[in-house]
């Protein structure tokens, strides 16, 4: 049972960027099972101290390179007024930067080297520039100019809420990180802003790619303002309602595609986008978790099934339809098309890390472990700089890592 019990704690330390950090807040509520902090656990072993070396040393300093490369980076500097120039690249290429960072953070938490905390702190500086007065930062329609007519005009698709999701938990990771303010502070001011537009008195759309529900959950953690765990849990139950949506309050549901299409309580499938379902059903967990609501337990335990049982491939990997990124339908698991995208193997994680933390079953431990060991393992090389988007389970050699993606979703996670 200890060597056991060992084990576990040494999955949750590896798996950082779910590692559920210190509470800076005394909470009401919280999951039954309450991990060791991931600064308090040393990794010393042959297979997985060597793998996080060559993180720290070589993926997370070749990430923030390509984001460079790709003008990811300079998107804020010109945001920033630092540079000038139209934005280049997917509009939602913030999110990889806020995913890098993220990285980066739980790194220090285990090396503090004084170079890479440099690096994010002048990092931190220019996003404080470029944010606007109000909060808001999104730098697609802030270069060249800022285009404010144009803010949340396209909620389910532009992804403006999904890219400050991943910006919360990059911020609260440099917070737990450093002791350090900085990138917190540009968080809750963004976060305050999200709090004025979506709610029950103004805009209801949830957002088009969850996330932001798993951020605010640990903005709350960090700051204990309970804002932001009441927006999160609004968030949640918006899907499958219609209300106040898109600036004519007349948008529709968003369909099975990004699980809107009934309350989420209600929902008993996993069907379409396979890591925006991930991303829900972690962010479900934490609501339940914070508020003590089970209804979203009672939903996710139905859900998880339905994945275990019949859309889970051998490896772990979820998705096996790449035409949506997403769920097929039972049994549908093809070997040669398998998509099974990293992405979805990371969310996968999280949701899993979850269901233990609830119920205390090494049941979610197994599936967590076979994920990681094969589905998320495979997305980066030996080298830590060639990268898998989907992972087949079979290829006549015709698939091999690539050095980076036009959509970087999958190497920033």
């Amino acid at each position: 049972m200890a060597k056991q019990n060992r084990k576990i704690l040494i999955l949750l330390a590896i798996v950082v960027s779910i590692s559920l950090q210190t509470a800076r807040a005394e909470l009401e509520w919280d999951y039954n099972v309450k991990p060791v902090p991931f600064s308090k656990v040393s990794v010393e072993d042959d297979f997985w101290a060597p793998r996080l070396e060559t993180s720290r040393k070589k993926t997370i300093p070749y990430c923030f390179e390509k984001c460079e490369e790709t003008d990811r980076i300079s998107n804020f500097e010109k945001a920033a007024g630092l540079k000038e120039g139209k934005h280049e690249g997917i509009y939602f290429n913030d999110s990889d930067v806020y995913k890098v960072m993220e990285g980066a953070a739980y790194s220090l938490q285990i090396d503090p080297e004084p170079s890479m905390r440099e690096y994010l702190d002048n990092l931190i500086k220019v996003m404080a520039k470029a944010q606007w007065e109000d909060g808001y930062l999104f730098t697609f329609y802030s270069v060249p100019k800022r285009q404010p007519e144009k803010l949340w005009t396209n909620v389910p698709s532009i992804h403006e809420q999904y890219c400050v999701g991943h910006m919360y938990e990059g911020a609260v990771a440099h917070y737990e990180a450093t002791g350090s303010k900085l990138f917190l502070d540009v968080a809750t001011k963004n976060a305050d802003l999200i709090c004025k537009v979506f709610n029950a008195d103004n805009r209801t759309d949830p957002p088009g790619h969850q996330e932001i529900e798993i951020g605010l959950c640990k903005l709350y953690r960090a700051t204990g303002d309970e804002r932001y765990l009441e927006q999160a849990k609004f968030f949640l139950d918006q899907r499958g309602r219609l209300g106040n949506r898109g600036p004519d309050g007349k948008r529709g549901l968003y369909g099975t595609y990004s699980q809107d299409h009934k309350p989420v309580t209600e929902q008993t499938r996993a069907v379409g986008h396979s890591v925006r379902a991930a991303y829900l059903y972690t962010g479900m967990a934490d609501v339940a978790a914070l508020t003590g609501n089970m209804d979203y337990i009672k939903a996710i335990d139905t859900i998880w099934k339905d994945v275990l049982d019949t859309k889970l491939y051998l490896t772990g990997g979820i998705g096996a339809a790449g035409g949506h990124e997403g769920f097929g339908g039972h049994y549908e698991l093809p070997n040669m098309t398998a998509y099974s995208e990293t992405c979805a193997s990371v969310a996968n994680i999280f949701w899993n890390h979850r269901m233990f933390l609830m119920h205390d079953d090494a049941k979610y431990i197994d599936v967590l472990e076979r994920i990681l060991y094969n589905a998320a393992l495979a997305g980066v090389s030996l080298e830590g700089d060639r990268f898998f988007y989907p992972n087949p389970l079979q290829s006549m050699g015709r698939h091999q890592r690539s050095p980076w993606f036009g959509c970087a979703c999958c190497p920033s996670n």
